[in-house]
């Protein structure tokens, strides 16, 4: 398996990423941001609706895509990646697994099953979940690299990058797979986006001593669990909107503690469950959420 040892070999990574896409139309129903400096050619980010589970894709400009997490092993995610996929389009360059649990890195065996995949992104943690097994061997088979990345690691293309910013080397022994997640921040030239998976207060605490947090929008963490969007990330963070991936579930996800907080730092929040899969829209210098 290849491990982030080289930089030149992630470097020369990016400069192959090759795809295409095909532009989908929705129905626009929040205006994030509005600047004279926004252009078309900027990274296209899909919530995916996959139920209780997280998965985000981002559309580089000029095509070439990134999977963060896929959801439980249901098939929820081919789903959602066929409505904002043309049928034909069956190459996604790069899966990020932030974290080894089954909500997040389920999904991966289906789509590797039915995509042909450049990479495979993780922190470096095994999971305990048989079906994590499962998706090594799938890897090994297919013949996918297994990339480990960590803080300060970055995955860079045109003007568009996403950072890792957690965990480092002392976060990966933590006992809580959670407090492991790859954190992510993908800044364009017209945009910031905070993806937080499953961290905590914890974390959440830490990334606020090391980093400048501000984004436009926040990928909520935990499902809106009652540990994590914290009051000081949140003033930190300052999102214009906050994206939460949740389906029904019994752990009372998003609770009304992170509602409340999301809502008390003037964040417009916004649920899978609720509207589904939802997706950036760039027109007339304006940033918009489109539902798909």
């Amino acid at each position: 398996m290849l491990n982030k040892n080289s930089k030149a070999k992630k470097s020369n990574w990016v400069l192959y990423i090759v795809a295409a896409l095909l532009l989908l139309d929705g129905i626009v129903w929040y205006q994030i941001i509005q600047a004279s400096t926004i252009t078309r050619d900027s990274a296209r980010i899909y919530f995916l609706d996959v139920g209780q589970g997280d998965s985000q894709l981002i559309i580089f400009p000029g095509g070439p895509k990134l999977l963060i997490d896929a959801g439980n092993p249901d098939g929820k995610v081919l789903t959602a990646l066929a409505k904002v996929l043309p049928p034909q389009d069956r190459y996604i360059d790069m899966l990020l697994m932030t974290h080894p649990q089954l909500d997040h890195f389920g999904g991966f065996i289906d789509v590797l099953k039915n995509y042909e995949v450049g990479a495979f992104i993780g922190n470096g943690r095994k999971g305990t979940a048989g079906a994590y097994q499962t998706l090594i061997n799938e890897l090994q088979n297919r013949g996918v690299p297994y990339i480990q990345l960590a803080e300060e690691d970055r995955i860079i293309h045109e003007d568009t990058a996403l950072g890792i910013l957690s965990p480092n080397s002392g976060d990966l022994l933590s006992s809580e797979l959670n407090d492991t997640s790859l954190v992510t921040m993908l800044r364009d030239k017209n945009f910031k986006i905070l993806f937080t998976a499953d961290i905590g207060f914890n974390v959440e605490n830490e990334l606020m001593k090391r980093y400048d947090l501000s984004a436009d929008i926040l990928k909520v963490g935990h499902h809106g669990s009652r540990f994590s969007s914290g009051a000081e990330f949140l003033a930190a963070v300052k999102p214009k909107a906050a994206i939460i991936e949740v389906g029904k579930n019994t752990y009372g996800h998003p609770t009304p503690a992170a509602l409340a907080r999301l809502k008390s730092a003037g964040a417009q929040i916004f649920t899978t469950l609720e509207k589904g899969t939802m997706g950036s829209s760039w027109s007339g210098g304006v940033l918009k959420l489109v539902r798909q």
